[in-house]
């Protein structure tokens, strides 16, 4: 495996269902691995929502500690709803990130939060899910990187194969 560059931290997740729909964010939008800890999803997992099958490509790990063996250069960077952080909007990502996320039960441990190179939170009223959480700090990545690849080849590498719509050219209204 190459250096990563985005890796996602699960804290002890508990559902099943959003660490499939974490894995599929994890394929969408090119993270390269994702390490969690505590064993609830290892009881869970075979009830997984992988539907893309992304764990064949992107290697999901237990892990000890979140901080073990992190490649080089690498910042932490958690996502939490703690008095102090920055908003994700105002946020610049690292080019090498650690994102750490929380149980969706639960929050990180402090010592994660002490270690951090940035704590950040999405700016909504109540909390996001563990799976939508992970997509939108994925997405706003992306959006902010003016490299990322975009246009009509990368929809038609990216669509369901059943999709084939098009947009038309409309008829001139008549004035």
């Amino acid at each position: 495996m190459n250096d990563p560059q985005v890796l996602i931290g699960l804290s002890n997740p508990k559902s099943p269902t959003n660490v499939g729909a974490v894995m599929r964010a994890a394929g969408c939008f090119s993270a390269d691995a994702v390490r969690y800890t505590g064993t609830r999803h290892d009881r869970a997992a075979r009830y997984s929502t992988d539907t893309q099958q992304v764990s064949r490509h992107i290697p999901i790990t237990r892990v000890e500690s979140m901080l073990d063996a992190l490649p080089p250069a690498i910042q932490v960077v958690c996502i939490e709803l703690v008095e102090g952080a920055i908003a994700l909007p105002d946020f610049v990502h690292p080019e090498r990130a650690l994102y750490l996320f929380g149980p969706e039960d639960g929050t990180l441990e402090q010592s994660l939060i002490d270690r951090a190179d940035a704590v950040v939170y999405i700016p909504t009223v109540g909390c996001l899910n563990l799976a939508a959480t992970v997509n939108l700090v994925l997405y706003d990545r992306l959006c902010k990187n003016p490299q990322h690849t975009r246009g009509d080849e990368l929809i038609r590498r990216s669509r369901d194969t059943n999709n084939n719509a098009r947009i038309r050219a409309k008829p001139a209204t008549p004035k």
